[in-house]
C-alpha cells in the first residue's frame, strides 16, 4: 500500500481524506470523541503539508436521505478544537455547497462534507449505482487517502470505488491499525491471550475458529459465556442463549481440547431477577444459576481468573465486554480485564466498538493501553482472515 509520503508534493492538492467519524451523540453532543482524536494525526499531517484536506465520513445510519439527527456538523466542530484551526462544514456530500466549499479551500486549510451515507450511492449494493456517486465525489479532489479503519471492511463508494478513481494512499491511523493487527496474526509473542465477550456466539464464529490456532489461551465472557456453560450441562436460567450455537460451542470446546489450548470460561456470575441497573444483584456459581434471574456479569472469582490469564500474557486481544458494563452493578468483570490489560508486560490490544467505549466508561485514559482500534467489525473480520475490500484495494494501487 502507498503511504501519504508516496503522494509526492501535495501543497495545493484536494485531498479526499476518508476518516471514521462515527461517534456517539446524545443529541449534538458527543459522548465519545475517541474517533475524532484518532483521525486528527493523519488531517494534521495533510495540512501541514499544504494540501487543501477534504474528509469525508458517517455517522450512525441513514437510509440513504438527509436526517438531521445523523448530521457531522457537531463533529465538525468539535474536529475544528482538536486541530486548534477553523474547520469548514459543508451541508452536503457533493452538492452546491461541497462543491462551493472545495473551491474555496485555501492551502492547509481542513472542511468537513456532510455524512456520506445521506447518499444512496454509498452503501449500494448495485456497483454502478455506488460508481456514479464515486465519481461525483472523486470530481472533488485529486487525491485520496483512506484513513477510516472502521470500515475497510465495507465495499461502499467512499471508501472502496474512490480509491480506483483517484490516486491513493492509506492514512497513518488505518497503517497502524494494520500493523498492530499483523503482530496479532502472523508474529505473536507467548503466552498470548484471547479475550472474547459480548453478547452473541455467533458474531464471534469466525475469530474464534480463526484464532483457536494460534492463541494459547480464549478467555469466554459476556452474554456468550451461557451458550458454552449450556454447552457444559450447567442451566442458565434466563440468561441469553443462542440455543442453536450449542452445539458449535461444544465442538470448539472439543477442538481446543485437541488442540491444546485452554478455553478459560468464568466459574462464578452475577445474577438478577431483571436486565435493569437496580434489579438486586446476587453472585452464584455457575452450577447454581436460578431458573428466574438472568447473568448479566461475570463474577468477582471469575473476574481474579481473567485478570491473572491477562497479566501473564505478553499479547493480549480483547474484543467484547464481559458483562453489561453500562450498570454499575455489572461492570465488575469488564472492569478486572481492563485494569490487568493497562498491567501487562507485553502488547495489549483493545478491539473498538463495545470495548472501546467501555474502557472510556470505566474511567480508563487511552494511552493506558498498548492499542486500541477504532474498528471493532473490521478488526475482527482481519483476524478471521477475511478480505477487506478497502485494504485489498489500495494493494491493487501499491
Amino acid at each position: 500500500m502507498k503511504t501519504i509520503e508516496d503522494l509526492g508534493d501535495l501543497s495545493g492538492k484536494r485531498v479526499l481524506v476518508r476518516s471514521d467519524l462515527n461517534v456517539p451523540l446524545d443529541g449534538s453532543s458527543i459522548t465519545d470523541d475517541g474517533r475524532v482524536r484518532a483521525s486528527v494525526p493523519t488531517i494534521q499531517k495533510l495540512a501541514a503539508r499544504g494540501a487543501k484536506v477534504l474528509v469525508v465520513a458517517h455517522l450512525g445510519r441513514p437510509k440513504g436521505e438527509p436526517d438531521p439527527q445523523f448530521s457531522l456538523a457537531p463533529v465538525a466542530s468539535r474536529l475544528g478544537e482538536l486541530l486548534g484551526q477553523p474547520v469548514r462544514f459543508a451541508t452536503d456530500t457533493v452538492g452546491e455547497s461541497a462543491q462551493a466549499v472545495a473551491a474555496e479551500l485555501a492551502n492547509g486549510e481542513v472542511a468537513v462534507l456532510e455524512n456520506v451515507r445521506f447518499n444512496a450511492g454509498e452503501t449500494s449494493k448495485d456497483d454502478a449505482e455506488r460508481g456514479v456517486f464515486a465519481d461525483e465525489l472523486a470530481s472533488l479532489a485529486d487525491v485520496f487517502v483512506s484513513d477510516g479503519f472502521g470500515v475497510v471492511h465495507r465495499k461502499q463508494a467512499s471508501v472502496y470505488d474512490i480509491a480506483r478513481r483517484l490516486p491513493s494512499a492509506v492514512g497513518g491511523l488505518v497503517q497502524a491499525e494494520v500493523e498492530v493487527l499483523k503482530r496479532l496474526t502472523e508474529s505473536p509473542e507467548r503466552p498470548y491471550a484471547v479475550i472474547l465477550g459480548g453478547s452473541k456466539v455467533s458474531d464471534k464464529l469466525g475469530v474464534i475458529d480463526h484464532l483457536m490456532t494460534k492463541a494459547d489461551t480464549l478467555v469466554i465472557g459476556g452474554g456468550m459465556v451461557f451458550t458454552f456453560l449450556a454447552a457444559q450441562g450447567y442451566g442458565v436460567g434466563k440468561s441469553l442463549l443462542e440455543a442453536d450455537q450449542i452445539d458449535v460451542a461444544k465442538g470448539y470446546l472439543a477442538r481446543a481440547a485437541e488442540l491444546g489450548v485452554e478455553i478459560l470460561l468464568p466459574t462464578d456470575v452475577v445474577v438478577a431477577p431483571e436486565f435493569k441497573a437496580d434489579s438486586p444483584a446476587t453472585v452464584v456459581s455457575i452450577d447454581s444459576i436460578p431458573a428466574d434471574q438472568l447473568g448479566l456479569d461475570i463474577g468477582p472469582a471469575s473476574g481474579a481468573a481473567f485478570a491473572a490469564v491477562v497479566r501473564k500474557a505478553k499479547t493480549v486481544f480483547w474484543n467484547g465486554p464481559m458483562g453489561v458494563f453500562e450498570m454499575a452493578a455489572f461492570a465488575g468483570g469488564t472492569r478486572a480485564v481492563a485494569q490487568a490489560l493497562t498491567e501487562i508486560d507485553g502488547l495489549s490490544v483493545v478491539g473498538g466498538g463495545d470495548s472501546a467505549a467501555a474502557v472510556r466508561q470505566l474511567g480508563f485514559a487511552d494511552d493506558q493501553f498498548g492499542h486500541i482500534s477504532t474498528g471493532g467489525g473490521a478488526s475482527l473480520e482481519y483476524l478471521e482472515g477475511k478480505t477487506l475490500p478497502g485494504l485489498a484495494v489500495l494493494e491493487e494501487n501499491a
